[in-house]
């Protein structure tokens, strides 16, 4: 042996430690990094909120004062018991309606089961505020079926949670559908071998089964139902609710602090709901083992023909209120003159910047999807895979998850006061399209990190293993082996967040500025002018450009990601 050979085989040790050295450097450095960047768009905004409902005007601390200036303000007090009363309300109808409508795509055999399960996720590619703006036109005061109310009004709270059924029936069939797809098909044979009656089979196997999911859906609806803004704004009339109460405290009457306040309140019931969700999660338990039989429905003629009735009627009324609304905006004058025209989508003619909220809109989506995605998925594997900085991965993880009990009005609040407040360098932002991407980011990071997270699991450490064998730095792994992979849940999680960006209200209306505003808020600004026709024209718009993502969505899974994903079949 050489002597020159003997120093290199002595210094290959020390190399592969000086390696290793950085790679765990690097790691600690973007999971601190990481922590950071979710502080900054999550937790630092929600601290300001909190700290500005205990503050007043001049910004001293005073306590609980603004706290009970609100209960003994019979006004605001109300709209709280409001909010409760229609949130319940909802619940009580869109929950069973749901569980029905899943138990029909899951557990029959009926036909046509894409066609209905695209109906009832129709909702979600529209603004909240399109369902309102629907039923206006049909019992409104000039609407079509205003008989049909015997003297009632569709303004207040009627038409509250009537668009709120529709609104949330979508997310109550996905959890549904969901629980009720898993099943072991050993148990429904044993019922039937013993003689046992189908109600009793469903009392006794099909809902214990699905009673964790029945837990969400209701939990999540009654969230999504007390912290939603556009309907009540459109719809509500005189109706006070938390959401516009919250609303009107800050662009209204310019009193901050009282809207702070409204925001904590707001926060109590989502973050009590997120909570119970949460710890039903922990109890719930594997339905399929090992040894399961996944469960097969067998046809049977009056059962299919009444839950294909059923979903005729439930879908084909979401086809008829969007429908209705699509119409609508193409409508000369509604009801007196029903020729068609496209003038209702001259935006020119009833929003001082036309088309460009609408174009804003886009752009914006499109950096959410991009942005958020890189920053979601990179998060999520440097949560889930790099084995470092125990305690700040688990901060990381917190605030991660964070988001999921926060509705998007109170951090739409805690960013007014957080990125507008004099003391902050970064107010710069307040107002621009820059400060409605972050906030979009941080408003839907939880599902997309869950996601991601669950795509990152499915994965084998063995691919990790051999990479460290072979001495392949961590972020060639990631680039190589986890992203192409991971593939087409990236490619959900970027249309989630565009779809998302582009439908939502609550969590950017205060936060648009003169050059930024976005076609959800002019819808909002378009129906308080009266130009109810360009406000369904321009939601009308964002429903087919949702719809448009979606599609492509789905050509590119099928054919492109078809392809790269080759190696996942036998």
């Amino acid at each position: 042996m050489s002597a020159a050979t003997a120093t290199l085989r002595a210094g290959a040790p020390a190399r592969h430690r000086a390696t290793q050295g950085r790679e765990s450097l690097v790691a600690t450095v973007l999971v601190w990094g990481l922590c950071a960047i979710l502080a900054l768009i999550i937790a630092l905004p929600l601290w300001a909120l909190l700290s500005k409902s205990f503050q007043n005007a001049d910004g001293g601390f005073i306590g609980l004062a603004n706290y009970l200036r609100y209960v003994s303000t019979p006004t605001l007090f109300v709209s709280l018991l409001n909010s409760v009363m229609i949130a319940a309300l909802t619940t009580v109808i869109v929950v069973p309606l749901g569980f029905v409508y899943a138990y029909a795509l899951t557990r029959s055999c009926m036909r046509l089961k894409p066609l209905f399960y695209a109906l009832a996720l129709l909702p979600i590619f529209a603004p909240s505020l399109l369902s309102a703006l629907a039923l206006i036109y049909v019992f409104g005061n000039q609407g079509l079926l205003k008989g049909w109310l015997v003297g009632g009004s569709i303004y207040g709270p009627i038409g509250i949670v009537a668009g709120q059924v529709f609104y949330c029936l979508p997310y109550s069939v996905l959890i549904m559908v969901t629980a009720l797809s898993i099943a072991d098909g050993r148990l429904y044979e044993a019922a039937e071998a013993l003689g046992t009656s189908r109600a009793r089979v469903f009392r006794t196997v099909t809902l214990p089964g699905a009673r964790y999911g029945l837990i969400s859906a209701l939990f999540v609806v009654f969230t999504l139902s007390v912290t939603d803004f556009g309907i009540a704004k459109v719809i509500g009339g005189n109706f006070a609710v938390l959401a516009t109460d919250a609303y009107k405290q800050v662009v209204g009457q310019q009193d901050f602090e009282m809207g702070a306040v409204v925001g904590m309140i707001l926060l109590i019931p989502a973050v009590i709901a997120f909570l119970v969700e949460r710890a039903a999660q922990k109890r719930q338990v594997a339905l399929l083992s090992a040894r399961a039989v996944p469960f097969e429905p067998r046809r049977r003629f009056g059962r299919d023909a009444l839950l294909t009735l059923y979903c005729l009627v439930v879908g084909g009324l979401v086809l008829a209120l969007y429908g209705v609304a699509v119409w609508a905006s193409f409508i000369r004058y509604w009801p007196y003159n029903l020729s068609l025209t496209t003038a209702n989508y001259d935006f020119a003619n009833f929003e001082p910047t036309g088309w460009q909220p609408y174009f804003n809109s886009v752009v914006m989506s499109a950096a959410v999807a991009v942005i958020g995605t890189v920053l979601v998925f990179t998060g999520a594997y440097v949560v889930e895979k790099l084995k470092v900085a125990p305690i700040g991965r688990q901060v990381a993880s917190f605030l991660a998850l964070l988001p999921m009990a926060v509705p998007g009005l109170v951090l739409g609040l805690g960013y007014v006061f957080f990125f507008n407040a004099s003391w902050n360098p970064l107010n710069v932002l307040y107002g621009t399209l820059t400060i409605l991407v972050i906030n979009c980011i941080a408003h839907f990071y939880t599902t997309g990190h869950i996601t991601a997270t669950t795509a990152l699991k499915q994965i084998d450490p063995e691919f990790e293993a051999v990479s460290a064998a072979l001495k392949v730095p961590f972020w060639v792994t990631f680039r190589r082996v986890m992203v192409p992979i991971s593939m087409p849940a990236i490619l959900d999680i970027a249309v989630f967040m565009f779809v998302n960006a582009l439908t939502t209200v609550s969590a950017v209306i205060f936060l648009y500025g003169g050059d930024s505003k976005l076609a959800s808020v002019a819808i909002v600004h378009m129906d308080e002018a009266g130009a109810i026709a360009a406000a369904a024209a321009m939601a009308t718009c964002i429903l087919f450009t949702a719809i448009l993502v979606r599609g492509l969505h789905i050509l590119v899974e099928r054919t492109l990601l078809a392809r790269l994903q080759v190696w996942r079949r036998r």
